[in-house]
């Protein structure tokens, strides 16, 4: 058995799954006692592992680490060196990353809660303009059915209005033909009464003249 510390330092090691990276590679290899955690060393982020584990599981381990990184880690240095202090159990530093994965999702958590909170005052908001403009549109519904109702009513109207025109055109119809009947009799009447007048006026024209010519022929005996 031995122990061995690990150095990863690089310009992107924290926040890219190094540590759980680390931690199932170690428990592939069946470690017990293991730790890892993020650390700045000279302002350059860092990532420590420390291990205990039996001289082959430990080689395995330095070399995979020294041949594999997560996808987007940029290292810059690893460097390995001999550990003399107690190694805790691997569970604690899984335990570990659940405290700190509920650390990180509890203000998230909060935020959602906000969020809801937020969510629910609006939606009451909108349930209330719902509301109202509802009862604008049964309003308006209302006054549309009356105004429908008046329609009707002075279609009807308008209707028998219609009816009674048509009833007294026709009554104006007949009294014009009518009226231009009479008159046609009338001046036939007239015409036939001015023919009858020029006949009398011609008779009593000639009547004169043979007055007037035997009165003559008195007045010829006479002289």
């Amino acid at each position: 058995m031995q122990k061995l510390k690990l150095k990863i330092m690089g310009s992107k090691v924290h926040d890219v799954g190094y540590r759980v990276f680390l931690v199932n590679k170690a428990l592939s290899l069946g470690v017990n006692n293991f730790n890892t955690f993020n650390t700045y060393l000279d302002n350059i982020q860092a990532v420590i592992a420390i291990i205990e584990s039996t001289d082959e599981a430990i080689e395995e381990f330095k070399s995979y680490v020294t041949d594999f990184k997560p996808k987007e880690a940029i290292v810059e240095n690893i460097s390995f060196e001999e550990y003399k202090n107690s190694v805790p159990p691997i569970e604690r530093v899984m335990q570990s990353f659940q405290m700190e994965q509920w650390g990180k999702r509890i203000p998230i958590l909060l935020k959602i809660a906000d969020t809801l909170d937020n969510n629910t005052s609006i939606l009451k908001e909108n349930t209330s303009i719902l509301k109202e403009n509802t009862s604008i549109l049964k309003e308006n519904t209302s006054i549309l059915k009356e105004n429908t109702s008046i329609l009707k009513e002075n279609t009807s109207i308008l209707k028998e209005n219609t009816s009674i025109l048509k009833e007294n055109t026709s009554i104006l119809n007949d009294f014009k033909n009518e009226t231009n009947e009479n008159l046609s009799r009338l001046t036939n009447i007239m015409t036939k009464h001015d023919v009858d007048a020029q006949e009398r006026i011609a008779n009593l024209t000639v009547e004169i003249s043979s007055i007037k010519e035997r009165l003559s022929r008195l007045e010829s005996a006479i002289g």
